[in-house]
C-alpha cells in the first residue's frame, strides 16, 4: 500500500499518544510482560510511524515490565530448504561457506515486520543467541530471558521461551494472526512424538566461523490457528491504531496447544 492510500484509509489523525491512550483501553499497563506479533501497514498512518509504536510500548509497559518480540532470521539456514525464493542448487556449498556468521547486532530480521526492525535497532533491546529463531526483549527481564537458547532446541525447554513461562507473559497480536504465534512453537518442541531434519546455521564458535549443522524439529505454523479456534480460555479482542488486536494469556495457550497437539498429531 503506498503513503497516500494508507492516509487516505487512515480517518483520523494517529501519534504516540493516540497510541498510549488505546494500550490503556487494552489494559496493557506498566510493569507488563508481551510478547508482541504486529504489521505496522494494518494500524493505518501514524505520524512517526514504527518508532511511535515502539515508544508508545515502551512508556507504556516502561521498564518495570518486559517486551518480547521474534527476531527470526531465517535466511541463515541451510539454502537447501529455500523456497521464497529458492537458490541454484551450485550454489548451496558455497553459501554455506560464506554465509556471514550471526551477530545479535549486524543480522537482519527476515518476515518480522518493521515494528520489529525498529525495536532491534533500539540500544537497550537485547537478542538472545540463536543464529535463524532468535528472539528480543527490552526491560526487566529481557538480559534473563535472552541469555541462552540452543541451537538445537530453539523454543523448548532450554530456550527463551520456557522462562518467560514461568512468569506471566500476555500475547498481543496487533494485525497478524495466530499463525504469527511463535510461543506455540513451543508446544511443538515438547511433543514426545516429533520429527526432525538436518540443518545448518552460520555462526561464531570459539572466535571462529563455523557452519554449525544440527537437527532441528518439523515445525507447521499453519495448524496454530486451529489451537487458537478450540482454545477455551480467554482471547481479548481491541484496536490499535486501525488494526484488530488479539489479546491471550501465554501459559494458558501454550498448555493448551500442548495437549491439542497430543490428541490431533500430525499426519
Amino acid at each position: 500500500m503506498s503513503e497516500l492510500l494508507n492516509i487516505l484509509n487512515t480517518p483520523k489523525f494517529q501519534s504516540k499518544t493516540t497510541l498510549m491512550q488505546q494500550f490503556h483501553e487494552l489494559g496493557i499497563v506498566p510493569g507488563d510482560q508481551v510478547m508482541v506479533h504486529s504489521s505496522l501497514k494494518s494500524m493505518g498512518w501514524i505520524a512517526g510511524g514504527a518508532q511511535a509504536v515502539v515508544e508508545a510500548m515502551m512508556d507504556t509497559i516502561t521498564e518495570a515490565g518486559t517486551i518480547i518480540m521474534p527476531a527470526q532470521s531465517a535466511d541463515n539456514s541451510d539454502p537447501v530448504y529455500w523456497m521464497q525464493p529458492p537458490v541454484p542448487e551450485n550454489w548451496h556449498q558455497p553459501i554455506r561457506e560464506h554465509l556471514p556468521a550471526f551477530d545479535p547486532y549486524l543480522s537482519g530480521l527476515r518476515g518480522m515486520g518493521k515494528i520489529a526492525e525498529c525495536f532491534h535497532r533500539h540500544p537497550a533491546t537485547i537478542r538472545s543467541p540463536h543464529p535463524s529463531h532468535s528472539f528480543m526483549a527490552w526491560g526487566t527481564h529481557a538480559k534473563d530471558w535472552m541469555s541462552e537458547q540452543p541451537i538445537d532446541d530453539s523454543f523448548g525447554k532450554k530456550s527463551p521461551l520456557a522462562k518467560m513461562l514461568q512468569a506471566k507473559v500476555k500475547i498481543l497480536f496487533i494485525g497478524v494472526g495466530f499463525d504469527s504465534c511463535t510461543a506455540l512453537h513451543y508446544a511443538e518442541f515438547v511433543q514426545e512424538s516429533r520429527s526432525t531434519s538436518p540443518q545448518g546455521a552460520a555462526m561464531t564458535r570459539d572466535g571462529e566461523r563455523v557452519w554449525q549443522t544440527y537437527d532441528c524439529i518439523d515445525m507447521d505454523s499453519e495448524r496454530f490457528p486451529e489451537i487458537a479456534k478450540a482454545f477455551p480460555g480467554v482471547i481479548s479482542k481491541g484496536v490499535l491504531g486501525q488494526a484488530e488486536t488479539r489479546i491471550v494469556d501465554m501459559k494458558e495457550l501454550v498448555e493448551f496447544g500442548i495437549e491439542w497437539l497430543k490428541e490431533n498429531p500430525t499426519t
